[in-house]
């Protein structure tokens, strides 16, 4: 018997696709609200695990666009999260930007919250100071005289 390759329409067509959304659709419709809201936050989760471990330089997430993630599917704005941490709006806003270094009691707040490790929140920052590193390093060539070769060539003499 001869076998014959597989065509990828015959896998995926418009027919198989539109009766897996319906599928998907369905079985959407049939969840709780708390399994909809268990899997929004696992969404989050797996968005922020897959920025941290992005081999990808260019696209640089501040910690402001993961909390918006949340802010969003709670239906609550930043000031009431603000409020929440007993902090000033303003204050927590130049956290989330960058402004100013995540300390150790506001990655705590944002891990209750979130229901992540802390360990997630520092990540995504050293990601960014490390982004920032590489682009500063790109944009100068002035840390070249740091090498150790200098060092080594200028200690033969």
């Amino acid at each position: 018997m001869k076998s014959r390759e597989i065509q990828i329409s015959e896998i995926w067509n418009e027919e198989k696709k539109s009766s897996l959304k319906e599928f998907i659709t369905t079985h959407s419709q049939k969840q709780s609200n708390e399994r909809k809201l268990r899997n929004e936050l696992l969404s989050i989760q797996y968005k922020i695990e897959d920025y941290i471990e992005s081999e990808d330089m260019s696209d640089r997430l501040r910690v402001l666009d993961f909390v918006k993630l949340y802010l969003k599917t709670f239906n609550v704005t930043q000031k009431r999260l603000a409020d929440l941490f007993e902090m000033q709006d303003s204050n927590l806003h130049k956290y989330l930007v960058g402004k100013r270094k995540l300390n150790a009691s506001l990655v705590l707040k944002l891990s209750s919250f979130s229901h992540l490790s802390p360990e997630y929140w520092l990540r995504v920052e050293v990601k960014n100071e490390i982004i920032e590193i590489t682009k500063e390093k790109e944009r100068s060539k002035d840390y070249q005289k740091y090498d150790y070769r200098n060092l080594l060539v200028n200690s033969d003499d």
